[in-house]
This record gives structure tokens, C-alpha cells and sequence, in this order.
């Protein structure tokens, strides 16, 4: 495996993206699943899916978006959607979780009306839907290293009004905490990190790596830090064991690096439970 790896760029660059996705998105997954809000990346996932249909649509008759990567539009639809779920809590305040719904089913009809007009399926779809370890390019790896290093930098800016808008969000409004500017910039960021994640996981598959991971971790973790740790580590392990599996069975490695955060989900229960 590892001769083949420095062999094939293309693994190079799965490899390399995977581990950063499976560096992110479980450190957002913990904030998401604090604040139940996790449903939040099913929605996004779904209006990234329009982004990309969309891309792939249109390099159909313009030659500008055939060498354009569709990852850049999807990210676009994705941010969109992010500001759209935000302002919908604005204008559902009793009911703010309405928000996700109405975005998720926006996600889905307006993707199937571009699937349609592109006369279908295709291969580099399929791909986004459910990953693919030969569909990473080096252009897909540089646009997830500059994610990573926004989204960690603003991270480490924000770690403070994150952690307490995710316990007390009452006394962090009081204390004079931004509320509406935190959760825009929060929200901005599991967007780009859900489109940047599609490559590896695929659309459909991408939330699981955010929730899976955490659900996990909060089985055996006695605190808020050795949250973050199990999960970065069980993201970490499912990215790499699910793609040397993709690799030698031939199969999308959205469903074998998901599957594994399952079974790991599976060995944390039990053991709790013998615990």
C-alpha cells in the first residue's frame, strides 16, 4: 500500500484531504451536536449537491464552466444556503429550527431540477454523491488545505463565544457576546467544510462524519477537550481505515469510511455498557 501510495498522485491526494476532512469536520460535529444542531449539515450537504448539478449543468454549454471545478460552485451554493438557514431564524424566532427543513427540501428540489435539465446521472456526479477515492485532484486538495486553514484559524479566534454560546447561550448574550455575528461565522465555516468534504465522503454521506465521530466520543469522554480529542481521533481512523478499504475492494469510500465510524460508534456503546 504504501509503494502504491507514493506511486499514484491521485492517492496522494485523497489521503491527504481525507485526513484534513477527518480533522474538521469532527471538531465542528462537536459543536453542532452540543447545540443540536446537526441536522444543520444534512441541509447543507443538500443545497451542495444543487451547487454541483448546477456546475455540471452549465459545463454542458459554456466552456468556461467545463474548466471551472464544480467543487467552487458548490461551495457557493453551500455559504449561500448557510446565510439563507440564518436568516430564516430571523424570521421564525419561536420556531428557529424550521430553518433547516425548508433549506434541506429547497436543497433537494432545486438539485433534481438541475440532475434533470443535465439529462441525468453522470460519473462525475456519482462521484460527488458518494466519494471517490480517483476523483481528488490536486486542484480539490489545495482548495481543502486553504479551507482548513481558515476554518482552524477562525476557530482558534472564536473557541471562547463558540464554547459558551454552546452551554449558556443566555449568559453569553449578557456577558456581550455577538450572538447573530458567531453563529454566522459558525455556520459559514461547517459550509465550507461540508463542501469541501464531498470529494472523499460524498454529499450524501458527509453529515455522518460529523455526528458519527462525536456520538461516539461522547460515550467515553469525561469532558468538553477529551471530546474534541476521541472525536478528531475516530474521524481520523475512519477516514484512513475506510480509504485503504475503498482502495483494495473497490468501492466508494464515502460508505466504507462512514461504516467504520459506525462500527466504532458500536465499540463505544459496548463498552460503555460493560463499563
Amino acid at each position: 500500500m504504501i509503494s502504491v501510495f507514493l506511486q499514484y498522485e491521485f492517492l496522494q491526494n485523497a489521503f491527504f484531504s481525507g485526513i484534513m476532512v477527518g480533522f474538521l469536520a469532527p471538531i465542528l460535529g462537536v459543536f453542532l451536536v452540543v447545540r443540536r444542531l446537526s441536522l444543520i449539515a444534512d441541509a447543507l450537504s443538500h443545497v451542495t449537491l444543487s451547487g454541483i448539478a448546477f456546475s455540471l449543468l452549465l459545463s454542458k454549454h459554456f466552456l468556461f464552466f467545463a474548466t471551472l471545478n464544480p467543487l467552487y460552485l458548490g461551495i457557493a451554493f453551500s455559504v449561500a444556503g448557510a446565510l439563507l438557514i440564518e436568516q430564516l431564524r430571523t424570521v421564525y424566532k419561536t420556531y428557529q429550527e424550521l430553518s433547516i427543513p425548508i433549506i434541506l427540501s429547497g436543497g433537494i428540489g432545486l438539485g433534481v431540477v438541475f440532475i434533470s435539465l443535465a439529462d441525468g446521472f453522470n460519473t462525475d456526479l456519482f462521484n460527488y454523491l458518494f466519494g471517490s477515492v480517483i476523483a481528488v485532484t490536486r486542484s480539490d486538495l489545495w482548495t481543502i488545505g486553504i479551507i482548513t486553514i481558515v476554518v482552524i484559524s477562525l476557530l482558534i479566534i472564536f473557541y471562547k463565544e463558540l464554547f459558551f454560546l454552546s452551554f449558556d447561550e443566555e449568559q453569553a448574550v449578557v456577558s456581550g457576546i455577538n450572538k447573530r455575528l458567531v453563529h454566522l461565522i459558525f455556520i459559514i465555516m461547517v459550509a465550507l467544510v461540508i463542501a469541501s468534504s464531498m470529494r472523499i465522503v460524498g454529499i450524501l454521506l458527509v453529515s455522518s462524519l460529523m455526528t458519527l465521530p462525536v456520538a461516539a466520543s461522547m460515550r467515553i469522554a469525561k469532558g468538553f477537550k477529551q471530546m474534541f480529542l476521541f472525536a478528531i481521533l475516530f474521524g481520523q481512523i475512519s477516514v484512513i481505515v475506510g480509504l485503504v478499504s475503498a482502495y483494495h475492494l473497490n468501492l466508494a469510500p464515502g460508505g466504507t469510511i462512514v461504516m467504520t465510524a459506525v462500527i466504532i460508534l458500536l465499540i463505544t456503546i459496548i463498552i460503555k455498557r460493560k463499563s
